[in-house]
């Protein structure tokens, strides 16, 4: 059965010559579209480079040779910016290549690809916003973990407090996977 079977689209004789003008203009308004999406891209490639130096960075500053000592926390702090970076680029590549999907053309080559259904499956508006509420919760939970490994704990309620909000973290991603966002 095909949609919109009632719906007959006029021929370009049957148009008045303005009205194909202003139409024309309009669907190729979706070409803006394009700024999103080389903007993304590129933005999302300087995150991941930007990853990438903070975990190099990291790692040079929590290794000291003449000491033979590492230092954990600045170690595990950097490394885990350095993902909440990557997964914020990931955010972006998701997003461009979903708006260009949806407003300019099937991206051919992806689909052609081994891994695209489970990066690029994107239909809806509502699944591009599906996967990238996904990425962005992790984002939020990566970053959440970075600050604790830098919190200075005072008394055991700081401790009890860590914990729940641990505990409440684990329980929104069950129901999070249960709901299949």
């Amino acid at each position: 059965m095909e949609p919109h079977t009632t719906d007959k689209l006029k021929t370009s004789d049957e148009q008045p010559i303005y009205e194909r003008v202003f139409e024309s203009a309009l669907w190729s308004s979706r070409l803006i579209v394009l700024l999103a999406v080389i903007f993304g891209t590129i933005s999302a490639m300087l995150l991941f480079i930007a990853g990438s130096i903070e975990i190099i960075s990291s790692i040079t500053h929590a290794i000291s040779l003449a000491h033979a000592e590492v230092d954990y926390t600045t170690l595990l702090s950097g490394i885990i910016g350095g993902v909440d970076l990557y997964l914020i680029g990931m955010v972006l590549l998701i997003f461009s290549f979903g708006i260009y999907e949806l407003a300019i053309s099937k991206i051919d080559v992806a689909r052609s690809s081994e891994s695209y259904h489970t990066l690029l499956e994107i239909s809806n508006l509502d699944d591009l916003k599906n996967k990238i509420i996904k990425v962005i919760i992790m984002v939020l939970i990566v970053s959440f973990f970075q600050r604790v490994l830098s919190m200075k704990f005072s008394n055991s309620t700081d401790m009890l407090f860590m914990a729940v909000s641990i505990a409440v973290i684990c329980i929104g991603v069950y129901y999070l996977q249960k709901l299949k966002i």
